[in-house]
């Protein structure tokens, strides 16, 4: 195995590596759909909007509208601010899981390949018991409470993700025609779905994949209808996961530092205060905003480095690991012992080369996978996050399936699902006390809190100190191989 650089990503966009797809996505200053505007209501009453200018959403919870029409029929220039788009944060590689390489002594099912649950010690799933300390799932499977996905749509029609979403709550908040399902808009919010709340029933021969809290209820909002979506409605889905009682909002999603290095400072100041107005009200609804940090490799620390909502007061910014060297080999036990000392070159909580970082962004790292870009080995992809997607077949049908993705956004589902596990066993517990215990129970990592924040997740650790019973875990945060909300105030 070659040595991988991170920084040698922001020269690769477009390229291959072991025959995954490697990329990194982009938002442009607008919101890819002509004539939205953000309206002030502070500025202007909404009896006094003309009736030829369209209320897309209403969000007067925080004196805001979304509107599409003529802004300047609009109580003048500070009464209005243009919407802006946001970008799914990744896959930065990814590769669908068909007729993928196997083992010469044994073929690896699903549960085998998750090394993201697996080294959290999440549950039995590759049927290897014994790896020390009780399950994660012994515990808690995250019962009683629900998980927002604002992404790109969830195909329930997966069996991993049969009677997992919640149609009565979930919603389209994009303009066009469709339901909350995928539309291609691709299977992002799937695999992120997946990575929360998959239930192990599986599609074919090789099982299914586990999620991290696959008795939490997921929200399907949607609010990409291709790669780019409004700021607008990602905002209103904000606001409607809180109303709608979800212990946590899922955003693997943002605004890139590129695209706000070129606006006006007072422009950027304005789409701060208008994220910032939703994510506290999200707060005061006891919602949990987890946000993925993004995947330029960039240091937010500096001022003039700043993205959107991860830098938002109030948001829990999730960067990502991964190992190096997952089930390269072949052997007899090798899926067993794929995460013993030795069998690595990087282990599972080495940040990944894509990741944004810095410590005024990272609250923790969580598992989001890595690459070794210099490898032309066809299980290089066996180091990406193995999850639920929605593909379609040769008849043109949406099929379920799995398929390995690697970025922020896989890392952030990982926190969601945690924020499922305390509320499980803490009802009651405010968003505050729910974010410390994430943070105090992490572990801390060589590569400190600039790419780590507090530490790594450690979901052992976590549901522990939130009430479990005997150790879950193995207080290493890396492993050893192994309903509706209620609107809560805090």
């Amino acid at each position: 195995m070659g040595n991988h650089s991170r920084r040698r990503f922001l020269q690769l966009t477009g390229a291959t590596a072991g025959g995954l797809t490697v990329g990194v996505g982009s938002a442009s200053a607008n919101s890819g759909e002509e004539g939205r505007f953000f309206i002030d209501l502070t500025e202007v009453d909404e009896s006094e909007v003309p009736e030829d200018v369209e209320i897309i959403h209403d969000v007067s919870q925080i004196d805001l509208l979304v509107a599409r029409g003529d802004p300047g029929t609009v109580g003048g220039a500070s009464a209005t601010l243009p919407d802006i788009a946001v970008a799914q944060h990744g896959p930065v590689a990814e590769r669908d899981k068909g007729g993928q390489p196997g083992f010469a002594s044994e073929e690896p099912t699903n549960g085998d390949l998750q090394w993201d649950k697996r080294a959290q010690n999440v549950a039995d799933i590759d049927e290897h018991p014994g790896k020390g300390g009780r399950y994660v799932h012994e515990t808690t499977r995250g019962e009683g409470t629900s998980i927002a996905v604002i992404d790109s749509g969830v195909y329930d029609g997966h069996p991993d993700l049969a009677d997992v979403v919640d149609e009565e709550r979930s919603e389209n908040f994009t303009t066009d025609a469709d339901d909350w399902r995928p539309n291609g808009a691709g299977n992002h919010g799937t695999h992120v779905a997946g990575t929360v709340a998959a239930t192990n029933e599986g599609v074919g021969d090789a099982g299914g994949v586990t999620g991290t809290a696959p008795e939490t209820d997921i929200v399907a909002l949607r609010v990409f209808s291709g790669q780019e979506g409004a700021g607008g409605d990602v905002i209103a889905a904000i606001m409607a996961a809180a109303d709608r009682g979800c212990d946590a909002a899922n955003l693997s999603l943002g605004i890139p530092a590129e695209t706000i290095a070129g606006l006006p400072e007072s422009v950027v100041q304005q789409y701060v205060a208008v994220y910032t107005a939703a994510v506290q009200y999200a707060r005061s609804q006891g919602m949990v905003v987890v946000n993925s940090a993004g995947n330029a490799g960039l240091d937010l620390d500096p001022e003039e480095t700043f993205t959107i909502p991860t830098e938002i007061d109030g948001v829990f910014g999730v960067s990502a690991t991964g190992p190096i060297g997952f089930l390269w080999g072949d052997g007899p036990n090798m899926a067993h012992n794929a995460l013993a000392p030795g069998h690595l070159e990087e282990p599972t909580t080495d940040p990944a080369f894509y990741t944004n970082y810095g410590e005024s962004a990272i609250d923790i790292s969580a598992a989001g996978g890595d690459l070794d870009q210099e490898s032309d080995d066809e299980n290089a992809a066996r180091d990406l996050v193995l999850s639920t997607v929605n593909v379609v077949g040769d008849d043109g049908e949406v099929e379920a399936g799995y398929g390995w993705k690697a970025g922020t956004s896989m890392a952030a589902p990982q926190v969601s699902g945690a924020v499922a596990l305390v509320r499980s066993l803490q009802p009651d517990a405010s968003v505050e006390e729910v974010e410390d215990l994430l943070r105090e129970t992490a572990v801390q990592q060589e590569a400190g809190e600039k790419y780590h924040g507090a530490g790594h997740l450690d979901l052992g650790a976590l549901v522990d100190a939130a009430g479990g019973s005997g150790n879950s875990g193995n207080g290493n945060g890396a492993g050893n191989g192994g309903g509706p909300g209620n609107g809560r105030a805090n």
